[in-house]
């Protein structure tokens, strides 16, 4: 048998154990009753948009404590520094999440 033959032959019974799997509530393939690995895509997403809130309110914590003399310069910098990479970082994805939806929109059905 040839070299293409093997493959194919091993990428159909791939097919085949694939789709004899159950399906879980997301639509991935669960073997054996195994349960995911690792956080879902929405407990991902949660997490880091609530950082993101969490950085802005802190540097605003530190805006407020430099206005009243009560921070130091370098705390109020990194702070600003750190809620100013967040927020572009949300913007991006943001940007990202835009142009892959229009992408689908672009799509033929």
């Amino acid at each position: 048998m040839s070299i293409l033959g093997t493959n194919a032959a091993q990428a159909a019974s791939a097919y085949a154990q694939t789709a004899s799997r159950p399906l879980e509530e997301n639509g991935a393939g669960v073997a054996d009753g195994a349960a995911p690995k690792g956080p879902t895509f929405t407990e991902l997403v949660e997490d880091k948009v609530g950082a993101a809130i969490g950085a802005n309110r802190k540097a605003e914590s530190v805006s407020l404590d430099a206005i009243n003399g009560k921070a130091d310069m370098v705390d109020l910098v990194t702070a600003m520094n750190n809620a100013e990479m967040t927020l572009q970082t949300v913007v991006a994805v943001r940007d990202r999440v835009v142009q892959a939806y229009q992408d689908i929109l672009k799509m033929p059905i």
